[in-house]
């Protein structure tokens, strides 16, 4: 059937959106992907914990991104189409080349390369996109399902069957429309745009830290259902939240409703507030006030400016060209302030400042871009329907919690056991000394050991910086073991402890900071081992200040385990980063606790390629006997475990 002309002229500025659309999203997975691997490998493999400074793995960062400044001038040079579709092509093989990755240096690389092949992807797109917001939005809210349904554990870490074929759909959906054929791209793209261009960064720290992550989601709902004391449980309603912020992001972000805009500022700075207040109980609140903050300020710089804006004008007067390159200057400039953002949040924990003023910074910021703006005479129709893109997404997520949403529950055994094997382990946040994210390899570690008691320090629940997993529960579920957490440097990062028997009335005490940058607490909780038996358990990571020894809070940690423990059998075990004479040590074995591990001794844990150290422990009451205790080798982590078996009197 023979075309008109006119028709399809009109056709192809549709289907060019749509596809514009699609790319934008697509890619913005990508590059997610390609973040959860380059920032933890910065702090894992470029640097190494407390004894790589901040100031050089910052600017070991920093300096890339300042590097895509020269993107926006490369592509008006080049040209937009080549650049874009160069570039689109190396971060699709980049993500494809990390699900094989080795890890160490070249990971680094690797990902390093896909975050340049990505700004300049990004740098490119703006050039020709006035309109970014639906893709962004759809993009962030995907990378949020995709997480969702993948229970936070990305694909770039499995290299599995599922891995590979999901990473390879993934990446032709979005080479498949990010290289459109000809004629359905417009002859020349409108002007304006870069203030939307300019949130493409901002909103994927503030989707990605706080508004659309699902391990956030879960870490809050599990302190609304957990057993109270600002002590977190299982998670079972994490996803719903999770599902439930999403679909209010999308709406937010693409549903026309000019009267909801003047909220959404206020509404995002709050929601950034009650993150930052680093109370448990304010995650709920924060994630939801914050996802529909960040869509409400998104919708308002996707309409257009009214007629005769000064700004418009200059554009329309200078030609085309001047505004593809703002747009990709606003969006390299927005992808660097999540950079310094993001490296400030984490270096912190090495300088000692209060990191809390990032994601209100840059919802400050998000603010003020949405408050400046013209206000629009109209808003061009919907590229995405709001209402059905927000309740699929939302309703796909709820089939997550769904598959997810099994959690495990511990039950006594028939009368109380004669023994108990607990293990102690350091995980570092689930990564492995080749700066891969190794659940399979801690798992190993610790089932070989078959272990009824399991000691975590070091947990991660939701740091953007290590890829925004929920590491505890990920490890919990193959261990079949359920836990009890509690927070120390924040409400997502702390210790833990998983138990095959009931565990009642914990207890969480804050640990003196003495000048260390991290914080640090004491987790105790009561055991019951069947038949009237009951054993407690305290669970702790000394921080000391750099250079000196943590005296001040293993003399806080005996104080309050003994206390805690009363007449029960008690066992105190961590990274207590204090070595067997020392002073610190000299603070356990004053309050009447004992060595664990005195018979194995040397039985050092660290560095874990090259043990040296004896810095992580095991101290019980007198009344239990210790046999067995061993360090078995392992890199899943840079500690090594230590396991013992108990004897109860």
């Amino acid at each position: 059937m023979p075309t008109n002309p006119a028709g399809h002229e009109k056709r192809a500025p549709v289907r060019y959106r749509h596809l514009t659309t699609a790319a934008l999203a697509l890619g913005l997975v990508l590059l997610t992907d390609v973040l959860r691997v380059w920032l933890p490998s910065i702090i894992t493999i470029f640097g190494q914990a407390a004894s790589t400074p901040a100031e050089l793995m910052g600017a070991f960062a920093l300096g890339w991104f300042l590097l895509a400044l020269a993107a926006p001038p490369l592509v008006r040079r080049v040209g937009v189409r080549r650049i874009t579709l160069a570039a689109a092509v190396l971060l699709a093989a980049v993500r494809l080349a990390l699900t094989a990755a080795p890890g160490g240096r070249a990971q680094l690389w690797l990902a390093t390369a896909g975050l340049l092949a990505g700004l300049l992807w990004l740098a490119g797109v703006a050039a020709g996109t006035p309109r970014p917001v639906p893709g962004l939005a759809l993009g962030l809210a995907l990378a949020a399902v995709g997480h969702a349904l993948l229970d936070t554990y990305d694909l770039v870490w499995r290299g599995d069957w599922l891995a590979w074929s999901a990473s390879g759909v993934l990446v032709a959906l979005f080479l498949a429309t990010a290289l459109p054929h000809p004629s359905s791209r417009p002859a020349q793209p409108a002007a304006g745009g870069g203030r939307a261009w300019l949130l493409v960064g901002p909103g994927l720290l503030l989707a990605g830290m706080v508004a659309l992550s699902p391990a956030l989601a879960g870490t809050a709902m599990s302190y609304w259902s957990g057993p109270g004391d600002g002590i977190a449980g299982p998670p079972p309603l994490g996803l719903a939240l999770a599902g439930g912020a999403i679909g209010l992001f999308v709406l937010a972000a693409l549903a026309p409703v000019r009267r909801w805009w003047p909220a959404a500022p206020v509404a995002l700075l709050l929601g950034a507030l009650l993150f930052a207040l680093d109370r448990p109980a304010l995650l709920v609140p924060a994630v939801l006030l914050t996802a529909i903050g960040l869509g409400g300020c998104l919708a308002r710089t996707d309409a257009p400016v009214p007629d005769g804006d000064p700004a418009t004008v200059a554009e329309d007067a200078a030609g085309h060209g001047r505004a593809d390159l703002r747009r990709g200057y606003a969006a390299v400039a927005g992808m660097l302030v999540f950079a310094v953002a993001a490296i400030g949040y984490y270096a912190a924990y090495d300088l000692g400042y209060p990191n809390g003023w990032a994601p209100v910074a840059v919802a400050a910021l998000v603010a003020g871009v949405d408050v400046t703006a013209p206000t629009p005479a109209h808003r061009p129709p919907a590229t995405l329907p709001p209402v059905r893109t927000a309740a699929v997404l939302a309703a796909v997520t709820l089939l997550a919690a769904w598959g997810h949403g099994l959690w495990l529950v511990s039950s006594n055994r028939p009368g109380p056991p004669q023994t108990v094997r607990l293990v102690a382990y350091n995980v570092r946040m689930g990564f492995g000394l080749d700066g891969r994210f190794d659940l399979t390899g801690l798992a190993r570690v610790v089932r070989a050991e078959r272990p009824d008691v399991v000691v975590l320090s070091e947990v991660d629940r939701a740091w953007l910086l290590n890829g925004g997993h929920d590491t505890l529960t990920l490890l919990a579920k193959r261990l079949d073991m359920p836990y009890v957490f509690a927070p120390a440097a924040d409400p997502v990062w702390g210790d833990a402890v998983l138990s095959r028997w009931p565990t009642s009335a914990p207890r969480t005490r804050a640990l003196p900071a003495v000048g260390a940058p991290t914080g640090a607490q004491a987790l105790a909780v009561d055991l019951d081992l069947g038949g009237g038996v009951r054993l407690a358990v305290v669970s702790t990571h000394l921080q000391p200040p750099p250079g000196q020894e943590p005296v001040v809070q293993a003399r806080a940690v005996a104080e309050f385990a003994t206390g805690y423990a009363a007449d029960r059998p008690l066992v105190v075990a961590g990274d207590l980063n204090t070595e067997p004479g020392d002073a610190a040590f000299a603070e356990f074995t004053r309050a009447g606790l004992v060595d664990a591990l005195a018979a194995a001794r040397p039985l050092p844990t660290s560095p874990a390629d090259d043990p040296r150290q004896q810095i992580d422990h095991v101290l019980v009451s007198p009344g239990l006997a210790a046999t067995d205790a061993v360090a078995p080798r392992s890199e899943a982590s840079d500690h090594l475990p230590v396991a013992v078996t108990l004897t109860l009197p």
